[in-house]
């Protein structure tokens, strides 16, 4: 088992934690992360996009000029996609983007993320991971004492104050372990997690 140190609030370590090899020390999948991260981004988009085709433009129902005769290229419309006002040719229309992974391969995505986190020393497990009052300042503090710029806060239950303690901090997120996922945990470098957030994880996933 991986075994990792266990730090307070005020960034001291405190003791160690070993973690299950189930979670977070699986085999690291490129494809199934890559995949994760694909669908979330995809199912995030709205597909509205929409232009008009030839067929959609209003007007150019008169050809704008006789077929020969002008000296310039023949005609039939003016809204055909050569002129400034005619239709795009390969209209952009409302589409669906989202598409499903089987639950299996998002759960090995996740666990192949959490355990590069471990293979990169990148993980920071805090014993009691809350905050009395919404305050930056106690998150920052926190932060400042793991060394750490970019992270991920993850707490075991949704805790509204670490939430909009994090809330004005750049490159931090708070989230509870229930709503973990791969895009989140790769985008912001580090992952500091309480020990019951620890639990909740292995719990599922393991």
């Amino acid at each position: 088992m991986a075994n990792v140190s266990v730090y307070n609030m005020e960034g001291q370590a405190v003791g160690t934690i070993d973690l299950n090899d189930a979670v977070f020390a699986r085999e690291i999948k490129e494809q199934l992360v890559h995949q994760a991260v694909l669908l979330q981004l995809a199912n995030k988009r709205q597909g509205t996009q929409s232009a008009k085709t030839r067929s959609e433009v209003s007007g150019g129902g008169k050809k704008p000029w006789r077929q020969k005769g002008t000296g310039h290229a023949r005609q039939g419309s003016i809204r055909a996609p050569q002129w400034t006002g005619g239709g795009v040719v390969f209209a952009p229309k409302p589409r669906e983007y989202s598409f499903k992974m089987n639950r299996k391969e998002k759960q090995a995505a996740i666990c192949s993320a959490l355990s590069s986190r471990v293979a990169e020393s990148k993980i920071f497990v805090i014993d009691e991971l809350k905050v009395d009052e919404i305050k930056t300042k106690k998150i920052t503090k926190l932060l400042a004492g793991l060394n750490v710029e970019k992270a991920l806060v993850v707490t075991g239950e949704k805790d509204e104050k670490v939430v909009l303690s994090a809330r004005n901090i750049p490159a931090v997120r708070a989230i509870a372990s229930n709503s973990i996922n791969v895009y989140d945990i790769l985008k912001y470098e580090n992952l500091v997690i309480s020990k019951d957030a620890v639990a909740k994880i292995e719990e599922v996933y393991a």
